[in-house]
């Protein structure tokens, strides 16, 4: 998935773009449809269209990336709560009492 590379290797490109809509912040909640909506609308600012299935089996691989990394933390089957800050980049653990 060519695709699914290229939002994982722009991460930083890819939630700027996306908090010009949504909220997206240190400890903010993100939610799975917001995170697919936002992958089909950057895709297609990037002159590559995307079906809605497509889309989502792509926002499932990448929010399974970055729950792997600890950027996104689990909170229920369509939420997650967003462990880094687009300034600062992700928050490691031993940093989470000092923020």
């Amino acid at each position: 998935m060519e695709n699914l590379k290229e939002l994982i290797s722009n991460q930083t490109i890819f939630f700027s773009f996306m908090k010009e809509k949504y909220y997206v912040f240190y400890n903010s909640n993100i939610f799975f449809r917001d995170i697919q909506y936002a992958i089909k609308s950057y895709l297609e600012k990037k002159n590559k269209k995307v079906k809605y299935s497509e889309a989502e089996k792509i926002a499932e691989g990448f929010i399974a990336h970055m729950e792997k990394d600890n950027q996104l933390i689990k909170m229920s089957e369509n939420a997650w709560k967003v462990n880094f800050s687009l300034e600062k980049g992700v928050i490691q653990p031993d940093e989470v009492n000092a923020v």
